[in-house]
């Protein structure tokens, strides 16, 4: 079994500051992750313009519009992400939300991209990305079996590696939603590499699918739970996130290899002690 690849989910939890950006990929190093992601839109392209209008009260001002906006990095914002991972030895990359925000991240040579669960069914969208020919993870939350079919399709037939992650699209997800074994019918399904992205709090779940053999792992990250943002209260803050790495690490080494009838080094001057008393 290997370790899976650990993705921390900046996603917008950095609330358009960079300074908490910074923050929260120093968490991910020290964490030990290999990842950090963000999520980039458009939001003239995601968000209708009654919407964009309306009324929200926020720390950018009292419009959606204000609060969307707010929560965006400009590209002076992600060439510093650029350069800041690269520094680190940290890799970066981010679900884009439309094709300006697509073709916007090609222009950092990165490793990956992803396919937010709200994307899957977006058929044009996701051939854009196929066609890239970068691999990509694919989030599987609010997906019927048709959705899922309709991505791996696409991803084959333009020649795009892939792998699909589990997931379930509530904030926090409640632990008796989490389903896990639906990674084994993943990969039963559609033959491929299967990866989990979860919203719960805390760590057991996320510990519980390594049994499944996932292939990455990915968590939302912040500094604080109570800061404001709709995915706060389903991320690790950084002593979650130690956690779950440390706790990873060792489930790793415990797995070890197949030793039936093997006695270890250890046990040899203990076996002699427990059983003196027994004439063999």
């Amino acid at each position: 079994m290997n370790k899976p690849y650990l993705i921390a989910e900046i996603g917008i939890n950095h609330n358009g500051d960079l300074e908490i950006a910074k923050k929260l990929i120093d968490n991910a190093v020290k964490a030990r992750f290999d990842a950090v992601k963000f999520q980039k839109r458009d939001i003239e392209l995601v968000y209708d313009k009654n919407l964009l209008d309306s009324p929200r009260e926020s720390q950018w001002g009292t419009t959606q519009r204000e609060q969307k906006e707010g929560l965006e990095f400009s590209k002076n914002e992600y060439d510093y992400i650029n350069e800041y991972c690269s520094k680190q030895n940290i890799d970066w990359f981010a679900s884009a939300w439309d094709l300006n925000s697509l073709n916007f991240l090609d222009s950092y040579n990165l490793k990956y991209n992803k396919i937010a669960s709200a994307m899957i069914v977006d058929k044009s969208f996701l051939k854009e990305v196929a066609l890239k020919k970068k691999y990509t993870f694919i989030s599987t939350g609010m997906s019927t079996v048709d959705d899922i079919d309709q991505a791996v399709k696409i991803f084959k037939e333009n020649g795009c590696d892939f792998e699909l992650m589990h997931c379930v699209s509530t904030y926090p997800m409640k632990v008796e939603d989490a389903n896990l074994i639906t990674i084994n019918s993943l990969k039963e399904k559609y033959k491929c590499n299967v990866g989990y992205s979860g919203h719960e709090n805390g760590v057991v779940v996320s510990l519980a699918a390594l049994q499944f053999n996932i292939s990455s792992l990915e968590r939302h990250i912040t500094l604080d739970r109570t800061m404001y943002g709709s995915d706060q209260a389903a991320s690790l803050e950084f002593k979650g996130m130690m956690q779950l790495t440390d706790s990873i690490q060792k489930y790793m080494k415990a797995i070890g290899e197949p030793s039936l009838g093997k006695i270890i080094d250890a046990e040899v001057q203990i076996a002699k002690k427990l059983r003196a008393h027994i004439k063999i």
